[in-house]
């Protein structure tokens, strides 16, 4: 298994279009075979800086997903929707595997 960490640069001034690119990819990502943890919007510090998160099996699972996401059409739409608003100014994505499991249960205080 591996994470794919996607570090963004966003417009401050059109994080609310961000917000709704999110919230299509929350429902395109999964539909199209990756286990989306989330994305991650401002909220105090930068108010450029976004994240987003998923699990996929292996990079050749991530080509098969990348593929069926081309094709899926809110995917598509949602490509089509951050060209349009330009609410993105840079993108970088990043492959890790998780190398710290097992974790020990939370205790709470």
């Amino acid at each position: 298994m591996i994470t794919c960490f996607i570090r963004y640069e966003i417009d401050p001034f059109k994080s609310e279009a961000f917000a709704e690119y999110a919230r299509n990819w929350g429902q395109a990502i999964p539909r199209c075979g990756a286990d989306l943890i989330g994305y991650y919007a401002p909220h105090e510090g930068s108010a450029t800086t976004a994240y987003a998160a998923y699990n996929i099996a292996d990079l050749a699972a991530y080509e098969r997903y990348r593929a069926r996401l081309r094709a899926d059409p809110l995917g598509q739409e949602n490509y089509a929707f951050a060209r349009r608003e330009q609410f993105i100014r840079r993108e970088d994505r990043i492959f890790l595997r998780l190398v710290s499991a097992p974790h020990a249960a939370l205790v709470k205080a």
